[in-house]
């Protein structure tokens, strides 16, 4: 039995971290403030307190005070956070920090940022990218202060996070990069726009034809749960970086076509020349590099699997959907009435 520290683990993915940790029989821990309170076994310990806020800067005597056999960060968000709690819990056996696919260079180009050239013998542009692909040049690439669903944030960057991590003379750590994680609870809805369309009866789905073939790895929430909770019990994955997802992963034409079919939606998915796309379904991103992961190395090295099945997994996520629609909806974001237009022009 391990003793496992949390911090954060009552969140969309945390939740199901925790509980798989506790159903292994290990004695867990969880630091947060109690906004979340997610039904977790019995013998979870809980502690709450306000520094739990995001980013966490300060642990309590009731944390400090203790040695743990894993820490694991589930919402580290920059250098400060990431530097307090390596120094807090430096007496611990090992760290596990919950980063992002976000710190790959593709990522920067993605959203627009000038990063220099790949060196030769980097993947392709339509390679998926191993856990050495080169990263981000820029630091703070939204900027000293973003917003995120807790609020605005200053000092976001995965990067830095993963620097703190990883500098030599404290415990050995484990690095988790991430996908667009997707499933029941997810409050920014990251396969919303299709499976809004799907509940509501739409006959088509519209993608560009650059939308259409791009990718984009993406992971279903417990799977994404199930990796992490296996790094952090595998003394294996120390100082050792993993990239977690779907593998293969599909282009966005396959993979709203494969929700439709698991939910049985009758509807089409419809490829579009690039002006022809109504301008609220317009992507701002550069879409001349997929953001695909190769995710080889956790399931040869840990033996790493998804647990539910892809088909589930859609069904499951679009129960939730359909039962909790969203409470706010951008202006002219399901304009269906433009979207039926380029369907009639086009004979579809």
């Amino acid at each position: 039995m391990s003793r496992i520290l949390v911090l954060g683990g009552t969140g969309f993915i945390g939740r199901h971290v925790v509980r798989r940790l506790a159903s292994g029989g290990h004695a867990v821990t969880v630091f947060h403030r109690g906004v979340h309170e997610p039904e977790l076994a019995s013998a979870v310990r809980h502690v709450r307190h306000a520094s739990a806020a995001i980013p966490m800067r300060d642990f309590p005597p009731a944390l400090t005070g203790e040695r743990y056999d894993v820490v694991l960060h589930m919402v580290p968000i920059g250098e400060a956070d990431a530097v307090a709690a390596r120094r807090s819990f430096a007496g611990s056996g090992r760290l596990v920090a919950v980063s992002s696919g976000d710190v790959y260079r593709a990522w920067g180009r993605l959203i627009g940022l000038a990063e220099p050239p790949d060196p030769p013998g980097a993947p392709g542009p339509r390679d998926p990218l191993p856990e050495d692909a080169p990263l981000r040049q820029t630091v703070l690439p939204y900027g000293p202060r973003t917003d995120s669903p807790w609020g605005p944030l200053e000092g976001y960057d995965k990067i830095l996070v993963e620097r703190a991590f990883l500098e030599d003379g404290g415990p050995p750590a484990t690095i988790l990069r991430l996908p667009k994680v997707y499933g029941p609870g997810d409050g920014q809805r990251s396969l919303g726009a299709a499976l809004r369309r799907m509940v509501d009866g739409r006959p088509a789905i519209l993608l560009s034809e650059s939308q259409a073939g791009w990718r984009w790895t993406h992971g279903y929430v417990e799977d994404v749960a199930a990796a992490i909770a296996l790094a952090a019990l595998d003394d294996r994955a120390a100082g050792r970086v993993y990239n977690v997802g779907e593998e293969p992963t599909p282009t966005t034409a396959e993979r709203v076509a494969a929700l439709g079919r698991a939910v049985g939606w009758p509807g089409r998915v419809v490829v579009v020349p690039d002006a022809l796309l109504p301008r609220h379904l317009r992507w701002t991103q550069s879409l001349e590099r997929d953001l695909a992961y190769d995710t080889r190395r956790i399931r040869g090295e840990l033996g790493w699997a998804e647990v539910v099945p892809a088909d589930e997994a859609a069904r499951r996520t679009y129960a939730w959907e359909r039962e909790h629609p969203p409470e706010e909806v951008v202006p002219g974001e399901f304009d269906y009435g433009a979207e039926d237009a380029v369907l009639s022009d086009m004979g579809a």
